[in-house]
């Protein structure tokens, strides 16, 4: 890997956008190797945890590759296909935003599952300054995510969001100190873990179904999870824990 970062934590794969000099633009380089990242989750499913580096979670896509790009790159949604094979990896995908998280930047934390934040967090789409629209997710997920009335100020008038105020429209749920960023995406991280594997997979899978799919897909999954192992195990746990804590206050 040329632009990223990576470490296998065993339930999770840490992954790290590492082209500081360009303040961790993304680039067809980037866009590659994330590919690459998400055909091995999809294989053997785990968490993700995304962040950058050098105080920067990324800056936009590469402007420079960005100004050559014409109506076929357009059509061929180079981003738009990225973020949306990330936003449905089999298990959640957890970002961690410090510094800019602009344009593609942006778009990519709005594919994830979870969103935390540093004091410095800078986060919005300012495409429209371009003469361009952000065409990766944000006209659609930005609404569902923070409300028509902001999401549009945010595309339309070019609004750059601090991290108190992506906070208060949960649109990030946690701001922490730069140093401990990290530390506590994966304390996150270590709470799904401690959930079923399975039952975590088709949660989000059914979470992420259209209107129309329910009430039918929920009992399907049900029905599913019904039968597995992990259903009985933990269930039983649960009982005997509850009978023994029930026997020490007699």
């Amino acid at each position: 890997m040329q632009t990223l970062t990576i470490d296998d934590g065993g339930n999770r794969l840490s992954v790290q956008l590492n082209r500081p000099e360009v303040r961790n633009a993304i680039d067809q380089q980037m866009v590659d190797e994330l590919h690459e990242v998400c055909a091995d989750l999809e294989r053997n499913p785990r968490i993700l945890v995304l962040s950058g580096t050098g105080g920067v979670f990324a800056s936009g896509a590469d402007i420079a590759q960005l100004r050559e790009r014409r109506r076929d790159d357009a059509l061929a949604g180079i981003n738009s296909t990225l973020f949306s094979r990330i936003a449905k990896l089999p298990m959640p995908v957890i970002a961690a935003l410090d510094g800019y998280a602009l344009g593609g930047g942006a778009e990519l934390a709005f594919a994830a599952d979870f969103r935390i934040g540093t004091p410095a967090l800078k986060i919005g789409n300012p495409e429209t300054g371009l003469g361009i629209l952000p065409a990766a997710g944000a006209t659609w997920r930005l609404r569902e995510l923070v409300g028509e009335p902001l999401a549009k100020e945010i595309l339309l008038s070019g609004r750059v969001l601090n991290a108190d105020e992506a906070l208060a429209v949960r649109l990030i749920t946690e701001i922490h100190p730069a140093v401990d960023l990290l530390p506590a995406a994966h304390r996150l991280a270590d709470r799904i873990a401690r959930q079923d594997p399975l039952a975590t997979r088709i949660t989000k899978s059914v979470f992420h179904a259209p209107p129309e799919a329910h009430p039918v897909i929920d009992q399907l999954a049900q029905g599913i999870l019904f039968e597995s192992e992990a259903k009985f195990e933990r269930m039983q746990a649960f009982l005997t824990r509850k009978d023994t804590e029930r026997k020490m206050k007699k």
